[in-house]
């Protein structure tokens, strides 16, 4: 007989790897972003390369907090002139990670609240 085998989903809190704090660059703090945050959203700069999973893997170690969903989006950077000089800032990805109710995060002291 051949039995299959499940994963039981661990209630314990993941532990932070250095992993988790390449794929999450900095958190986005806008007027937008402050309104989002409303809607139990935060809005985080993310490596590039970066897949949803792995956003939600690295938000919930570091901040101690249930995540619902995360959107992605990538922004290309925009052709800049200074003193007769072109240039192109950088392409980056944005995650809009959204919590489960209840769930916060404080940005300016950068712990779950």
């Amino acid at each position: 007989m051949t039995e299959k085998k499940t994963k039981k989903k661990s209630t314990e809190a993941k532990s932070v790897s250095p992993k988790h704090y390449d794929i999450i660059d900095r958190p986005v703090i806008t007027e937008r972003a402050t309104l989002a945050a409303e809607q139990d959203k935060v809005i985080f700069r993310v490596k590039l390369t970066a897949s949803k999973g792995e956003v939600k893997e690295a938000v919930e170690a570091l901040f101690k907090v249930k995540v619902k969903k995360v959107n992605t989006t990538i922004t290309g950077g925009k052709n800049k002139r200074f003193k007769g000089h072109a240039g192109v800032r950088s392409d980056y990805k944005k995650a809009i990670v959204t919590l489960e109710k209840g769930q916060k995060i404080d940005i300016a002291a950068g712990t779950a609240a």
